[in-house]
């Protein structure tokens, strides 16, 4: 978010890997008898799990995601079919053999023709069907090819070191099939300052005018002194086996100019500038194991003007520099399979008189995330873990987020940390999500600028600011879902808020802050059990609810256990109240609340049994404790005790840190 500020108000790739469990986040939650947010009775503050999680680096599990089972094209009509050397026909050889500051050229083809001047070998051909292969080592040397046709580059065990410009640079249009022959290892590093032929476009360490096809499983290390690792005019793509280090690339790792495909195989990447670069195109990630780092201002792990599509593989991707992102696209993201764990740490950028924030993925267009586990921590000043300008769905995943950076502040703008952010409508069907954002003034969990709708799943959000928050509406049709502030409300709808199912227990900061906040709008309540404490709350709207709410005023203590039970012996619910309220007020509905019972509030006794979320009991056994009011809920709104009137939802506020 980036609004007025007023005037007195101030303020690596290689042995770096990310891993992050996949056992149930929600393992030690919501214990049968209703263990309380801290894990035992009577304890004193917000989920000590959903507080203590965390988004880290290690080596887990890298292996399963390196073999990517691959499918071969053989459908001539498929786009892809010509992007598989099974395809193509190589019946020409020449081996290139490099060795003491020469280059042995062995064997003749016809419309070859191949000069040598050390062990700078360049290749002019104008027929098909030719595979060079290279092997030896030459600490000044390269190979260069000029070709008509397609032809097939096989590295087997050469190292090429060039003084004076690219190691390998392919001035022909044409694809190149590029095989890493099994077991060799291949080393490539170019130069830092080239001499180039006047005409000619040479870039990379790797350099190719037309299309770059890796295969193979031998391993190939390339280091980019000069621009790129590798480049390509048109097109990259890596196949299942590959194995490409780019070590260092003073600008980006990979830099295409049409697409990037990865396949399957391994690719990790340390570079100054972006990690992979399409500047006119769309990056496809299927498998493999991907670990990316980028150091420099700006840098992003992926970087598309099209769209980025992820479904399957590990992505594993660290970002240093200022307004970096791990994946930034101006089209769509797409995450359909596979594990991303992405970190940023840089802080955020005035430029073009704006603000510009580091993030985990920054998307200018529409997301999908349906079928992944996505972790993403950033901690840098106004951070962020998702940053959609488009429309955001999440089903079916694990997303661990993390933003902790505080609000950043150049002259009249700032920016603040989120953890899930869209500035079109944002909806959850279904899947697992931790939200934390203790950074601040401004940090929210969950954001959306217009719609934010919650159809199921489990939700859970720590932050400082407001844990859910949306423009215009947020409906919650189903799901668990938690919500704790240090210093906001718990769920704030700045229109209208509307639940019809889920279990949703929010927790706002003392008054003015709420538990439930939508102003002076409708709040329509038709389903779902509803435990809402703060200093004050907003009021349902009786006229368009369908199930009764009770809303209760008093103090609470913080760990004191209040509870809600019928004349009759039924146990509505039980809450252990988190922080100390001076001024509390709780808001509770369910469908067991019946117009023709009596009920009575306790504070403190015991509760056995029951089905337990985030310290909220409900059935059981209640053994009372001392009775404090009684209410009838004959209307659809019923009030006991001392109620505040929260009214619209301020910033900041107290609460304290639950820590």
């Amino acid at each position: 978010m980036k609004r007025i500020h007023e005037m007195w108000i101030f303020a690596v790739c290689v042995g770096l890997c990310v891993a992050c469990s996949t056992d149930s986040v929600f393992d030690d939650w919501g214990e049968e008898g209703g263990t309380p947010p801290g894990g035992s009775s009577g304890s004193s503050d917000a989920s000590g799990t959903l507080l203590d999680f965390d988004v880290s680096w290690s080596d887990v599990a890298d292996e399963s995601y390196v073999e990517t089972a691959e499918t071969i094209v053989t459908d001539k009509s498929d786009e892809e079919y010509d992007d598989f050397v099974e395809n193509s026909t190589f019946s020409s050889t020449i081996q290139i053999d490099y060795s003491n500051g020469s280059a042995t050229v062995t064997g003749f083809v016809s419309g070859v023709t191949i000069t040598t001047n050390g062990a700078h070998v360049t290749v002019s051909s104008s027929v098909a069907g030719v595979e060079y292969v290279l092997s030896g080592s030459a600490s000044n040397g390269s190979f260069k090819a000029y070709s008509d046709k397609k032809f097939k580059l096989t590295l087997a065990g050469v190292s090429l070191t060039n003084g004076s410009g690219a190691a390998i640079n392919i001035q022909s249009g044409k694809r190149i099939f590029v095989e890493l022959k099994a077991g060799t290892e291949n080393n490539l590093t170019d130069a830092s300052a080239y001499s180039t032929i006047d005409g000619e476009d040479e870039k990379a360490c790797f350099f190719s005018e037309g299309q770059l096809i890796f295969s193979g499983t031998g391993a190939l290390t390339v280091t980019g002194n000069y621009k790129h690792g590798i480049c390509s005019d048109d097109y990259v793509r890596l196949r299942s086996g590959s194995n490409l280090t780019i070590a260092s690339a003073v600008k980006d790792g990979i830099h295409t100019n049409d697409k990037i495909i990865i396949g399957g195989g391994t690719l990790c990447v340390t570079s100054t500038s972006d990690g992979l670069e399409c500047e006119e195109g769309f990056i496809d990630i299927r498998g493999g194991l991907l670990k990316l780092s980028t150091t420099g201002e700006k840098g992003m792990g992926l970087k598309a003007s099209g769209d980025v599509t992820i479904s399957g593989g590990l992505l594993k991707t660290e970002v240093k520099g200022a307004a970096s992102k791990a994946i930034k696209t101006d089209g769509n993201v797409s995450l359909t399979g596979g594990q991303m764990i992405l970190l940023t740490s840089g802080t955020a950028l005035y430029e073009d008189n704006d603000l510009s924030s580091a993030a985990g993925i920054k998307c200018d267009g529409n997301m999908i995330v349906n079928g992944v586990e996505l972790s993403i921590k950033s901690t840098g000043a106004a951070g962020k873990g998702i940053n959609c300008d488009g429309t955001l769905n999440i089903a079916n995943s694990v997303l661990k987020i993390i933003t902790t950076g505080k609000q950043y502040v150049y002259n009249r703008l700032d920016s603040s940390a989120k953890g899930i952010k869209a500035d079109g409508n944002l909806t959850i069907d279904s899947g697992t999500i931790w939200v934390k954002t203790p950074g601040g003034e401004g940090s929210e969990g969950i954001e959306s600028k217009s719609i934010l709708t919650v159809n199921g799943g489990d939700v859970s959000v720590y932050s400082y600011d407001d844990c859910m928050n949306a423009s215009k509406s947020i409906v919650f049709n189903g799901g668990n879902i938690y919500c704790y502030s240090s210093g906001n409300d718990g769920v704030d709808s700045n229109g209208t808020l509307t639940i019809t199912g889920g279990t949703i227990v929010s927790i706002g900061t003392t008054s003015p802050e709420e538990g439930f906040d939508c102003d002076q709008n409708t709040f329509k309540i038709t389903g779902g059990t509803i435990l809402g404490i703060g200093g004050g709350t907003s009021t349902p709207t009786s006229s368009v609810c369908t199930q009764r709410t009770v809303i209760y005023g008093g103090t609470g203590s913080n760990g004191t256990l209040i509870s809600i039970q019928g004349t009759d012996g039924a146990h509505i619910m039980s809450y252990t109240i988190p922080r100390s309220y001076s001024q509390m007020t709780l808001l509770f509905s369910s469908s067991k609340l019946a117009s023709v019972t009596s009920y009575a509030i306790y504070t403190g006794g015991s509760v056995t049994g029951g089905t337990g979320f985030y310290g909220l009991t409900t059935g059981g056994s209640y053994t009372a404790g001392s009775q404090t009011a009684t209410f009838t809920p004959s209307s659809m709104v019923t009030s006991v005790g001392n109620i505040s009137s929260g009214g619209p939802g301020g910033g900041g506020g107290g609460g304290g840190w639950p820590w």
